[in-house]
């Protein structure tokens, strides 16, 4: 798989990209957010710092998501509430604080990207719940008929529900199988793309929080 790191510390780097090598990835580091934005298309995830020299990382996500769903995984010394929160919101599939464990990233990195190759269900449907239809080999979503853009985690957070739409499904459960196991996954990571999801759907009724259960996607 093709990695774009974005990272200035050029030790940091180094041990990044000698650990991407080893374990079958194709790295390529680049120092700023401007070469992230020229480059992304050529590869297949984001490994982003954000503490760049030109631009906050933030800043750098925030003009990504506006034409691209390339799978981004945050990885900075910001391990405050504030800055993750933000960072999930604008549509990073993953947000880890450094230093982090080399096992761990590359665990991360393959659940971020075995969500993406694998398909939300066996075969094409569309589950239709009120007005809101969401086409689960399309991937697509649409509510009163117009397209609602939602990012590839946002997606695999409501594909999850509406493939068991009209069934209680556990929070472990949705963790399992969009971060690709409960034990990486953050619990908050999960409140803040359900309420995104929820915001951008605008219609917060298909969307049942079950207190000290889970949710469900239509009645």
């Amino acid at each position: 798989m093709r990695v774009l790191l974005a990272e200035d510390d050029d030790g940091v780097a180094g041990a990044l990209t000698e650990a991407l090598y080893d374990n079958g990835h194709v790295p390529a580091r680049v120092r700023r957010g401007e070469d992230v934005l020229a480059r992304h298309r050529q590869a297949d995830l984001l490994l982003l710092d954000l503490g760049l020299p030109d631009l906050d990382g933030l800043e750098v996500l925030r003009k990504l998501r506006a034409v691209s769903a390339l799978p981004v995984v945050v990885l900075t010394a910001r391990g405050d509430e504030r800055s993750v929160v933000r960072g999930l919101r604008l549509g990073a599939d993953d947000y880890l604080v450094k230093p982090v464990r080399l096992a761990e990233l590359l665990a991360r990195i393959e659940a971020v990207t075995r969500r993406v190759t694998t398909p939300a269900a066996p075969a094409a449907r569309t589950v239709r719940v009120a007005d809101v239809e969401v086409d689960l080999d399309a991937r697509r979503v649409t509510v009163g008929g117009a397209e609602v853009r939602l990012t590839t985690k946002e997606f695999e957070v409501l594909a999850a529900l509406a493939a068991r739409a009209g069934t209680a499904v556990s929070r472990q459960q949705l963790m399992d199988e969009v971060w690709g196991d409960a034990f990486l996954a953050v619990s908050r990571s999960l409140d803040v793309h359900l309420t995104q999801v929820r915001a951008k759907l605008g219609r917060p009724e298909v969307l049942t929080t079950i207190r000290g259960f889970g949710y469900r996607f239509g009645d």
